[in-house]
């Protein structure tokens, strides 16, 4: 009996001190992550991805330029800024130049327009490494999401980008956006989507990003889930986001739906 107790108290006594150890890595850590954050700020400080002015990564003038989309003028398909009674750009006609006749998801919302602070905040994370700017992009992207689309089967999907862009800017920018979206809403983000090599969208046409695109993306794996929302930081012509739900529908997935930060 004697030894059952001291074993039992031995055994408390390994337990506490683990777990002192593992609260003081805990704070360790959190004070280094803190330490560090002060003296980045010191050395290069914050500044607007817009405008350049110290202070916030967008400041209240530049934020207060964001061009939000209504919902309740826009399409209801493709997501148009003002396509709600008639849309411009997934009528039979405006889909023909691309070779198409319908649009292959279910639904695209985009949360704001692409205007100079909505590019200036898209190529300052891109290219400029401001990673930080994924939270103020996804916030906007869950905000504008309809709840409708949020089921217990849902999950986030990303178009992935291709090993050369991913090398040069150090981290999959679409994978960290989507991760954060799917954060916000409290859905899991899977890997779906595998790329294939193509010419840099930038540049090219509406026919020629269609063409670009086309049969680029692959499925990479066997279970669809049964809602899929598709995220990307700009819809320009719709060409990539059509081409991966494309992939995506081919593989067996029910509803596939698009969102992303802005709309050219």
């Amino acid at each position: 009996m004697a030894d059952l107790t001291l074993r039992a108290f031995q055994n408390t006594k390994v337990h506490a001190v683990r777990a002192g150890h593992a609260r003081l890595n805990e704070l360790f850590t959190t004070y280094y992550h803190a330490a560090r954050e002060v003296v980045a700020e010191n050395l290069w400080p914050t500044r607007c991805a817009a405008c350049g002015t110290l202070g916030d990564l967008l400041c209240k003038t530049c934020s207060s330029q964001l061009d939000f989309i209504d919902l309740w003028r826009a399409c209801p398909i493709c997501g148009a800024p003002y396509g709600m009674h008639q849309c411009c750009e997934c009528n039979s006609y405006s889909l023909k130049g691309i070779e198409r006749s319908t649009v292959p998801f279910d639904a695209c919302v985009s949360a704001v327009r692409f205007n100079r602070v909505a590019a200036q905040i898209v190529r300052t994370r891109k290219d400029g490494g401001e990673r930080r700017l994924v939270t103020l992009m996804a916030y906007h992207i869950a905000c504008s999401i309809p709840p409708e689309w949020i089921k217990p089967e849902s999950v986030v999907c990303f178009i992935p980008g291709s090993s050369r862009a991913i090398q040069k800017r150090g981290f999959d920018h679409a994978q960290e956006l989507a991760n954060e979206v799917a954060r916000l809403l409290g859905i899991p983000v899977l890997n779906i989507l595998a790329i294939q090599k193509a010419r840099d969208q930038r540049g090219l046409g509406r026919h020629l990003r269609a063409q670009n695109v086309k049969g680029r993306f692959s499925v990479c794996r066997e279970n669809m889930p049964a809602y899929i929302i598709l995220v990307d930081d700009v819809y320009t012509t719709g060409s990539t986001v059509m081409a991966a739900s494309d992939a995506l529908k081919d593989a067996g997935a029910p509803r596939v739906y698009a969102a992303t930060f802005a709309r050219v």
